[in-house]
């Protein structure tokens, strides 16, 4: 793992430990499809492929979230997404 890709992974894994649960929402793409968070997806994608290999799957992952979190928008479900004023619930994870 060359040094971008392990800044990237540390980076990753801080928001995914600190950031994450105090922000106050999830992953729309999560909510909608289940499996793995955005995070969590970009973080397999940049320690498998590497920083630069990693940054199309990564962008292509942030617009299905992007969707999902519209597609969320149709519906009644309360809260707000890390993608704009979508309701999305947020849980803690332990």
């Amino acid at each position: 793992m060359d040094g971008a890709t392990r800044a990237a992974d540390a980076a990753i894994g801080f928001y995914q430990a600190r950031l994450s649960p105090r922000k106050g929402w999830t992953c729309a793409h999560l909510v909608a499809h289940g499996g793995q968070s955005c995070s969590a997806a970009i973080r397999d994608a940049v320690v498998a492929l590497g920083v630069w290999r990693a940054t199309v799957p990564a962008v292509a992952r942030l617009w299905a979230c992007y969707r999902a979190a519209a597609l969320l928008a149709d519906t009644d479900v309360q809260g707000v997404c890390c993608c704009g004023g979508i309701p999305i619930p947020f849980r803690f994870r332990r």
